[in-house]
């Protein structure tokens, strides 16, 4: 998720706001029980409407841009994610720069940080996936030895790797984030971070919603 950009835009808003590198235990599959999965859905049903995410607090990536596995540097057969509408003060943010930083450690999928919606032929945009980013740096300061999971699976570790040319962090200092694909079937599971199923196809410059 590439928010490093979006956010810097935003500072001045955002600051008024009160406040990878995949596990082994990642399997593809379905990896989610259809009780918990129905149960977060049924919960983030209102976003359907990108207007209820507006009024909610949800702001729209100005960049908009429309993420894909080929956009980060991942093989394209990996699918996309699509363009992420996300809750500061659910993040905690509390700095862009030199990388956005903040104290948020929400991992309640029911309230979740960020939003993922497709864009549609007609111009729409339809809701895909919920996301939960937890700061590392909060996190450990909160107690947990561990990094987050949810229903047993750890959440992607991401961290720039100075040594390459991507940043694997996306600007972001060191965090944790985890994508649920509530609104659209994976089939390489509901918690992995690309959706073969999901397409940047018909993103245009112009911000629907």
């Amino acid at each position: 998720m590439r928010l490093a950009l979006a956010l810097a835009t935003l500072s001045p808003i955002l600051l008024a706001v009160p406040g990878a590198h995949p596990s082994p235990r990642h399997a593809a599959g379905p990896d989610v029980a259809p009780a918990v999965l129905a149960s977060v859905r049924q919960a983030t049903a209102r976003y359907r409407d990108v207007k209820a995410a507006l009024a909610d607090g949800y702001v729209r990536d100005p960049m908009n841009m429309c993420v894909t596995a080929a956009s980060e540097g991942s093989p394209a057969w990996l699918g996309g994610m699509g363009i992420h509408f996300f809750r500061p003060d659910i993040l905690g943010i509390t700095a862009t720069s030199p990388r956005v930083n903040g104290t948020g450690t929400n991992t309640d999928f029911s309230h979740p940080g960020v939003l993922i919606y497709e864009p549609q032929a007609d111009g729409s945009l339809e809701l895909v996936a919920v996301e939960n980013l937890v700061f590392e740096k909060a996190w450990r300061a909160a107690g947990h030895d561990a990094p987050p999971a949810f229903e047993g699976h750890e959440y992607y570790h991401m961290v720039d790797n100075p040594l390459t040319p991507a940043d694997e962090a996306h600007g972001f200092q060191p965090h944790y984030e985890l994508h649920m694909w509530t609104e659209r079937a994976n089939p390489r599971g509901a918690l992995v971070q690309y959706n073969p199923n999901v397409t940047c196809s018909h993103h245009t410059t112009r911000k629907a919603g």
